[in-house]
């Protein structure tokens, strides 16, 4: 499964040159389907947001919750 990767300045860094970009990846299965998130790594933690609204909310995630999180998703624990 291939990735796209984007960058984002981050909204907070003003007029100063000390700003955080992330590479936000999308899986490349996820062409046409609008249930996407993108993920974005850091050390220690992995950023998550709805592909639709980049601006929006950001959850993160040490690496066991996201572990946990993906379980959770992949048993359909979510599911309304």
């Amino acid at each position: 499964m291939g990735t796209q990767q984007i960058w984002r300045k981050s909204s907070h860094t003003g007029n100063e040159n000390n700003c955080v970009e992330l590479a936000w990846r999308k899986a490349s299965r996820t062409e046409g389907n609008n249930n996407c998130v993108e993920v974005a790594h850091v050390p220690g933690v992995a950023a998550v947001r709805d592909s639709k609204n980049p601006s929006g909310p950001v959850l993160s995630f040490t690496q066991a919750e996201l572990v946990g999180f993906l379980s959770a998703v992949k048993a359909h624990r979510f599911d309304g």
